[in-house]
């Protein structure tokens, strides 16, 4: 004779609980530091070539755009094409200017050749800044992103 046995489906009660993980920015030092002279440029015809609103990496600056974007331009003596160590598309730490201005920029365009040891940053006429600040603080660095 077999042997019947009875089967139960199995039970288990889990308690779902969430799990929040918070992820923080950071920057990580890629360079050493460099010291700069720091201005402020707008994109029109005057302080740019034919094309103001199309940078050196061929990016594009739409019609509103301001310091919040934070993009700037360097001298070419700094840019890789020219023998420096920064590139397009490199993240850089400015300090030295002011507290609305010091942060984390990335680099899209290039100044006349004229320059050396310079940056500028990229600011929407309306914005009304003038700025030429000597001694000011340049470090590549990249995003490390890290969770708690």
């Amino acid at each position: 004779m077999p042997l019947e046995v009875a089967t139960r489906p199995a039970t288990a009660r889990l308690e779902s609980k969430k799990i929040t993980v918070k992820k923080t920015k950071t920057y990580v030092a890629q360079s050493l530091t460099y010291r700069v002279t720091a201005t402020i440029y707008e994109a029109v015809p005057g302080q740019t070539d034919s094309e103001p609103f199309i940078t050196a990496d061929n990016s594009r600056i739409k019609p509103h755009y301001g310091t919040k974007k934070r993009w700037m331009a360097l001298s070419r003596d700094l840019l890789k094409p020219w023998g420096g160590k920064f590139a397009f598309g490199d993240t850089v730490r400015v300090s030295g200017i002011n507290a609305k201005l010091d942060g984390v920029y990335t680099i899209h365009d290039t100044m006349n050749r004229r320059h050396r040891h310079c940056m500028d940053i990229l600011a929407h006429t309306s914005e009304n800044l003038d700025i030429f600040t000597k001694g000011v603080k340049i470090q590549k660095v990249a995003y490390q992103a890290t969770t708690l």
